[in-house]
């Protein structure tokens, strides 16, 4: 009875070195989670108050505290903070991590882990299906100006320009003020449309007056394109608001440069009239010349965001995240991966920040949470007790020799 004791003892500390010793192994393995062997006694059958017969292993544990942030520099790295883990295919097979060390396939251009996995999240901002997530490392086109918010501060201390003089972009003291404004077309040139504006003299003396704006469209290499034009006449209050004009019907312009047509959109909501400076107080403009990609990163939403030389930004998708009743019981397999199972439920998929879904910390990623200094406590204590038990065993040995002797 004595040599089963202490045979069950060196198996169980053999367990624990065991255990000691995978965790000081991924003491440097990202998002690692350390585990601990739980031991349990083990007495006869049916028997009272009489001395154990040994240990068995209960189960290993699982440490699933947050480990360290530590900085990558690379911005395709995230680190979760809180709760939830990364979803993953597998070839094919639904999985999960904690280690956001992730990278672009050269080939299809989708986000996978260092080992190949394709990482699952939605398409641009979230919802619909979860799926792999593709970005855009090619060029971002040219997109043609459609809107362009302009905001001004005009000087109600200008000239009144009388009706009778001929408005004309030739002539200084046929308008008050001018400024320019960049328009893309088509195919991404830089062109300007230069506003004219002209502070009528009123039909009633002492009235508000109100103020033309003209249009002159200018290829980016300054060459008129096309005679100017009055786009719109804006109202104010006698308190120096806005209060029509704001909105006119869009402009057309034929640049003749082998572009498409544009038709702009102003919106001079905000223009105020007072005793002020004259100053362009906002602008707006939904064009852009095209750009080349510079570089893709991910916010704490989980938002896949990349970069282009244009200063145009695009949502390539949005991480998702997965969590769990019972995150410890999970399956631990190899590459940092886990597997749902009946002991750890169902995963319930949100995006970072939403539910019980932690956030992200781009440029980092989760250091294992396995503390050397405990591990070397406890491998110490292991050894004392595996050699403990040997000591036993051979004791045993040596007495069954002497009594076969007898």
């Amino acid at each position: 009875m004595t040599l089963q004791t202490a045979l069950s003892g060196l198996l169980g500390a053999q367990t624990g070195l065991n255990t000691v010793s995978n965790d000081l192994a991924n003491a440097s393995t990202t998002a690692f989670k350390s585990q601990t062997a739980l031991f349990q006694d083990v007495f006869p059958a049916d028997a009272h108050n009489v001395p154990g017969i040994g240990t068995a292993t209960e189960g290993i544990s699982s440490d699933l505290t947050q480990g360290n942030l530590t900085a990558t520099g690379n911005p395709l790295d995230a680190a979760i903070q809180g709760n939830g883990y990364f979803i993953i295919s597998n070839n094919g097979s639904q999985q999960y991590t904690r280690d956001g060390a992730f990278q672009l396939n050269s080939t299809t251009g989708q986000l996978e882990t260092l080992n190949g996995n394709t990482v699952l999240g939605y398409s641009g901002t979230g919802g619909g299906n979860l799926g792999p997530i593709t970005i855009n490392t090619g060029a971002m086109p040219a997109n043609a100006t459609g809107k362009l918010g302009v905001t001004l501060d005009l000087n109600s201390g200008d000239a009144q320009i009388p009706g009778t003089t001929i408005f004309s972009t030739a002539n200084p003291a046929s308008y008050d003020e001018t400024t320019s404004v960049v328009t893309y077309d088509s195919l991404g040139n830089a062109n300007r449309v230069q506003l004219y504006l002209v502070q009528n003299q009123p039909a009633v003396p002492g009235t508000t007056p109100n103020w033309s704006v003209y249009a002159q469209p200018e290829l980016a290499n300054g060459t008129a394109a096309g005679p100017s034009s009055l786009v719109t006449t804006l109202n104010f209050t006698s308190s120096g608001v806005l209060s029509s004009g704001g909105t006119p019907p869009a402009y057309n312009i034929n640049w003749g440069n082998g572009a498409a047509n544009s038709n702009i959109n102003f919106n001079f909501t905000g223009t105020t009239l007072a005793a002020q400076n004259f100053a362009v107080a906002g602008l707006t403009n939904d064009g852009y010349a095209p750009g080349s990609y510079s570089g893709t990163s991910i916010d704490s939403s989980g938002n896949i965001v990349s970069t282009y030389s244009n200063n145009q930004t695009l949502t390539d998708g949005t991480l998702a995240l997965a969590n769990f009743l019972n995150p410890e019981g999970l399956t631990s397999m190899t590459g940092n991966i886990y597997a749902a199972n009946t002991s750890s439920g169902q995963p319930v998929v949100s995006t970072p920040g939403k539910g019980l879904a932690g956030t992200l910390s781009g440029g980092n990623l989760e250091a294992s949470n396995a503390s050397t200094s405990s591990l070397l406590v406890s491998l110490i204590q292991y050894q004392q007790a595996y050699q403990a038990n040997t000591s036993v065993i051979q004791t045993e040995q040596q007495d069954g020799q002497r009594l076969s002797q007898i």
